[in-house]
């Protein structure tokens, strides 16, 4: 296996963090975010899982004119060996409904910073011949529902988008693992209802760090959702319109 670093673009999500302890025995961690120095508690859990050390970087997802730069410094750090896109919010459906703006922005974040990260990382590590990155799909944007259709477009964007783009680095050295989780139970989601097959961040960085030493290029999360997109995809959308999110 690679001894080059974890980079987790979304220092604080409680998934990012998850994946990064499990890969951290041995290896240097770089947890990129905004507000970089406050990043001192995601810092010590990531060296007590057994990191060799750990780099802080400041990075905002939303300026788009400074990823290049960030993920240059990033690689000028050593090679890469896994880098997870972990940032993304999931907004206010019913404001975005009347709010332009806010709309806007869960798509921003949630799609377009993620296709300009990804396709700096692609050249990047093509460059490098090597490394593995890691993009959050959701069930969401396997087809998108009215009850969250703002937040479920942006992930069928980058599920479209992901899909492609791995299938372009075939040859390159370079691999992309899509994962698809349902809801899961966490900080983002804190005072929602769980929905069918939850799973919590650490289910889903368990299925991530199995899907990278397998070397796959998808994985469901739970698995069984693979079966339940096909009934979904079955259901007339005088119903489908009215399934929750």
């Amino acid at each position: 296996m690679s001894v080059g670093s974890i980079v987790i673009l979304g220092g604080r999500s409680e998934i990012g963090l998850e994946v990064a302890t499990r890969l951290a025995p041995g290896r240097t961690v770089v947890l990129a975010a905004r507000r970089s120095g406050d990043l001192e508690d995601q810092r010590r859990a990531v060296l007590a899982a057994g990191a060799a050390s750990v780099a802080t970087v400041e990075f905002d997802a939303d300026h788009l004119a400074d990823h290049g730069r960030v993920l240059s410094e990033i690689v000028e750090l050593g090679p890469i060996d896994v880098v997870v896109l972990a940032f993304g919010i999931l907004g206010d459906q019913a404001r975005a409904e009347t709010d332009a703006q806010h709309a806007v922005n869960v798509i921003h974040t949630d799609f377009v910073a993620q296709v300009g990260v990804l396709t700096h990382l692609a050249q990047l590590l093509r460059a490098q011949g090597s490394g593995r990155i890691v993009v959050f799909s959701s069930i969401a944007g396997a087809r998108v529902r009215r009850a969250n259709y703002v937040y479920g477009s942006a992930k069928a964007g980058l599920d479209g988008f992901a899909s492609g783009l791995g299938d372009a680095l075939v040859g390159s050295g370079v691999s992309l693992l899509l994962v698809r989780p349902g809801f899961v139970i966490g900080q983002m989601t804190e005072g929602m209802t769980p929905a069918p097959m939850s799973s919590t961040p650490g289910q889903v960085a368990d299925a991530v760090v199995k899907a990278l030493r397998r070397g796959r290029e998808r994985v469901w999360v739970p698995g069984m959702l693979r079966l339940a997109i096909v009934v979904m995809r079955l259901l007339p959308q005088r119903i489908w319109r009215r399934m929750p999110r």
